[in-house]
């Protein structure tokens, strides 16, 4: 016969601490990375003005986002380890480049192309690369929204070319024997900027073709516009040589620089029965001031007449930054050297004007104490931008 089981005794089961709860449940949670927003070029205004305008505005940001090939713990101690690792700083300059949303960026230091290729083709962008040459595993992209812009035509620049104009005798912009060895005007760059990068790929560098020969590139495209008309537009960019002992290499990678897109612009010029407007950004590693940045921006010698500045550069540009709020008091954040390197140039006119620029941190804020990369910011860089203004011709 069954028997009715005694009351089974309840017992409270211990409930662990709230404290000793959260500790093992907490995850993790790094800062995210900084975003940074496009404000009025010059003082007052604004940039979301409800006035009507009826020409074509679009936008572009520049960033050197740090190839993972030059990242490595001793070379960036002062970085936090989890935001080397290329799961975070990949993630992290996806978050960045997509909150940007600008129309056009471009990129150095690009490495992993495929994946950023893939990552921003799901936010409306398809894109240009070139590819260092020799060994280097980086290079420059331009990723461009297909909604803003249509591709036209594209070419490339291998400043390794430059060594063909010392085997036929001919010049750049200048004579390349003269340039080549003139004497370093980088001085106040600081060598512990270029530790990421291998001095011992220099060879000897009396040998001009050795010494010309850096690896280096950039890319170039015109596209047409979105809008109430027709507009053409030239994009290029690039990532200049970076040692300063070499400055008369860059010198001569600029003036090539200026002389392709010359050519490229008339080219697109006749093509398109056109004329386009101009811009070139990147990393110039070349600070505000020195030969790089005066020969782009125009600033010929005293002794020099307007007419021979203008038969010496074949594209006279002008700085964003530098012709509205000022120039970046640094884009590149280390400890051993800050300062600016990086640029946003156009041709000016009276058709093309930048109404914004891409907002940057303060020399003391929190987000760059320590230097980078870090948690905000996860390239040794940060990105610059403008936003452009078309009226019609």
């Amino acid at each position: 016969m069954l028997k009715a089981l005694p009351p089974f005794p309840f017992h409270r089961l211990p409930v662990a601490s709230s404290k000793r709860r959260i500790r093992c449940c907490r995850m993790s949670t790094n800062p995210a990375p900084i975003c940074p927003k496009f404000i009025p070029a010059e003082g007052g205004g604004n940039i979301n003005s409800t006035s009507k305008f009826e020409g074509i505005r679009f936008s572009l940001v520049s960033y050197n986002i740090l190839a993972q090939v030059y990242v490595r713990s001793a070379l960036y101690p002062h970085s936090p380890s989890a935001c080397l690792k290329w799961k975070n700083r990949s993630d992290a300059v996806l978050t960045v480049l997509k909150s940007l949303g600008a129309d056009f960026l471009c990129l150095q230091e690009l490495d992993n192309e495929d994946f950023y290729k893939g990552n921003m083709e799901t936010e409306g962008y398809s894109s240009l690369y070139i590819q260092r040459s020799g060994q280097k595993r980086d290079g420059c992209g331009i990723f461009y929204k297909i909604s803003c812009a249509e591709l036209l035509v594209e070419d490339r620049i291998d400043y390794n070319e430059l060594v063909n104009s010392i085997k036929d005798g001919s010049s750049c912009g200048d004579d390349q024997n003269n340039t080549l060895g003139a004497g370093n005007n980088d001085s106040d760059l600081k060598s512990g900027l270029w530790s990421k990068k291998d001095s011992r790929d220099h060879g000897d560098l009396n040998d001009p073709y050795i010494r010309l020969k850096r690896d280096c590139v950039g890319i170039m495209a015109a596209f047409r516009l979105n809008g109430p008309f027709d507009h053409v537009v030239i994009v290029a960019t690039t990532h200049l040589y970076w040692d300063p002992e070499l400055a008369d290499v860059k010198l001569a990678q600029a003036k090539y620089l200026s002389s392709r897109l010359a050519e490229f612009r008339t080219q697109v010029s006749d093509r398109y029965d056109c004329v386009p407007s101009v811009i070139v950004v990147g990393d110039f590693n070349s600070v505000p001031g020195d030969k790089v940045y005066q020969y782009l921006t125009l600033r010929c010698p005293k002794s020099a007449t307007l007419v021979e500045c203008i038969e010496e550069h074949p594209i006279p540009l002008c700085s964003v930054y530098a012709s509205t709020r000022g120039e970046p008091r640094f884009t590149n954040c280390t400890p051993d050297f800050t300062d600016t390197l990086d640029y946003i140039f156009f041709s000016p006119s009276d058709h093309i004007k930048p109404v914004s620029i891409l907002e940057l941190p303060d020399a003391d804020s929190p987000s760059v104490v320590g230097c980078l990369p870090n948690y905000y910011h996860p390239s040794d860089h940060i990105p610059i931008g403008a936003e452009f203004e078309i009226t019609k011709d």
